[in-house]
C-alpha cells in the first residue's frame, strides 16, 4: 500500500488504472452496450502510452491530453481517456517540482475539454461541473501526496538531527566522566609516583625503574585520555587538529610490530609485510594505520580463532598507503563471519573515510573461508 503513495512508484498506480479501465470496459460497458472498436483502440493506446511513459509525467500528460481530445471528438463515451488524462494530471501534480508545472498542465487539460467536450455537454452547468471535478480531484490528490512526501523527508531530517544532538550530549557526558573521574585518579597516581622517586633517594635501582615505568605509563595514559576527551567533545575539531590524533612517525614501525606480537601471543599466526618507509608517514595517517592494524588483527583472533593464519600488509605506493589484513578462516567451522559489520568494522570504516579512503571488507579465497579487510589511504594532494 505504501508504494501507491510514493512519488517514484508510478508503475503500481498505472497498473491499478489499467485494471480499473479493463473492469469498466468489460463489466460496466458490457452490461449496457458493448465497447465499440474505436473505443477499444483508443483504450489500448491510452493504456500502452501510460505504461511506456508512466515515469515521464509531462510527456505522459501531453499524450493523454491529445488522446482525450480525440476521444471527445469521435467517441460517445470518452470515459477511459478522460480518466487517463485526470490520472496523468494527478501524477504530474505529485511530481511537479514547482507549482507552475501543475498550473500549466491544468490549463492544457481545461482548454482541451472546453474546445472538444463542452459543446457536446447536455448543459453548460453540467459541463463545467464535470470539468471542475476532473481537474480539482487529481490536482488535489497529487498535491497532497507531494506535500506528504515532503513532510516525510522533513521528519526524517528532524529525527536525524535529534539523534545527532543526542549523540553529542552523550559524548559530552562521557567526556565529563572521563575528565572528572578517570583522568583525576590517573593524574593522582602519576603525581604520587613522581613524588616517590624524589622522596626516596636511596631507593633500590629496580624499584626506581618500576616507579619510572609507572610514571611514564601513567603520563602516556593521561595524554591518551585527554585526546579521547577532545574527540568526544568535538570530533570535527579533532579531525582538523592533527596533534590530537597523531603518533610520532618514527615510532610507527615499532608500534606495528607490537600489534603483531600481541596477536601472536593470542595464538594467531601473523605473516607481516611492513614497508620500512611507513616510518616517514605523516602522524595522522600513521595513527590510522596503527589503529586499523590493531582492530584488524583483533578481529582475526575473535572471528577466525587462534588457529588462523593472518597476513598483514602495509606498503607505500607513491604517497598513498596500501593496508590489508586477510586470514585463512582458521579451522573448519571456527570462522564466525560478520553478518553486516560490527562496531569494529564501523569504526574502521569511519576512520578511513575521514582520511579520504574507502574500506573494503568481505570473504577472501576461492571457497570464501577467510576474511579480508583492505583500504588505501590517499596522500595529500597538491
Amino acid at each position: 500500500m505504501a508504494r501507491l503513495f510514493n512519488a517514484r512508484e508510478t508503475l503500481p498506480r498505472m497498473l491499478l488504472l489499467i485494471s480499473s479501465g479493463l473492469v469498466y470496459l468489460l463489466v460496466v460497458c458490457g452490461t449496457q452496450s458493448p465497447p465499440t472498436v474505436p473505443q477499444w483502440v483508443l483504450a489500448v493506446i491510452t493504456f500502452g502510452c501510460g505504461l511506456l511513459l508512466h515515469n515521464r509525467q509531462p510527456v505522459n500528460l501531453a499524450v493523454q491530453t491529445v488522446l482525450f481530445g480525440i476521444s471527445l471528438a469521435v467517441l460517445e463515451d470518452p470515459t477511459i481517456s478522460q480518466v487517463g488524462t485526470a490520472w496523468a494530471l494527478g501524477e504530474l501534480a505529485f511530481w511537479a517540482p514547482r507549482p507552475v508545472w501543475t498550473a500549466g498542465a491544468t490549463g492544457l487539460v481545461a482548454a482541451t475539454y472546453l474546445i472538444f467536450g463542452l459543446p457536446h455537454a447536455d448543459s453548460l452547468g453540467e459541463g463545467l461541473a464535470g470539468l471542475i471535478a476532473n481537474l480539482a480531484v487529481p490536482v488535489l490528490l497529487g498535491t497532497v501526496g507531494r506535500k506528504t512526501a515532503e513532510l516525510g523527508v522533513q521528519e526524517a531530517r528532524r529525527v536525524e538531527s535529534e539523534q545527532r544532538a543526542a549523540r553529542a550530549d552523550e559524548r559530552s557526558a562521557i567526556a565529563r566522566e572521563l575528565h572528572d573521574v578517570v583522568a583525576h585518579h590517573i593524574a593522582s597516581m602519576v603525581l604520587r609516583a613522581g613524588v616517590g622517586r624524589h622522596v626516596l633517594p636511596d631507593l633500590d635501582p629496580k624499584a626506581r625503574e618500576i616507579l619510572d615505568d609507572v610514571h611514564r605509563t601513567g603520563s602516556d595514559a593521561l595524554a591518551d585520555l585527554r585526546r579521547l576527551v577532545a574527540v568526544l567533545r568535538d570530533p570535527d575539531e579533532v579531525r582538523r587538529d592533527a596533534s590530537l590524533t597523531a603518533i610520532e612517525p618514527s615510532a610507527l614501525p615499532a608500534a606495528l610490530a607490537g600489534a603483531v606480537e600481541k596477536a601472536r601471543l593470542a595464538g594467531v599466526n601473523v605473516e607481516a609485510e611492513i614497508d620500512p618507509a611507513v616510518g616517514g608517514l605523516d602522524a595522522v595517517r600513521g595513527l590510522a594505520v596503527l589503529r586499523l592494524t590493531q582492530e584488524g588483527l583483533t578481529n582475526v583472533a575473535k572471528h577466525a580463532g587462534p588457529s588462523a593464519t593472518a597476513r598483514l600488509r602495509v606498503a607505500l605506493s607513491g604517497s598513498d598507503v596500501e593496508w590489508e589484513v586477510a586470514d585463512d578462516g582458521g579451522l573448519p567451522g571456527s570462522r564466525e563471519v560478520p553478518s553486516g559489520g560490527g562496531h569494529g568494522l564501523t569504526g574502521m570504516r569511519e576512520r578511513v573515510e575521514v582520511l579520504g579512503g574507502t574500506l573494503s571488507a568481505g570473504p577472501s579465497g576461492g571457497e570464501g573461508k577467510g576474511w579480508r579487510v583492505a583500504t588505501m589511504l590517499p596522500g595529500e594532494t597538491a
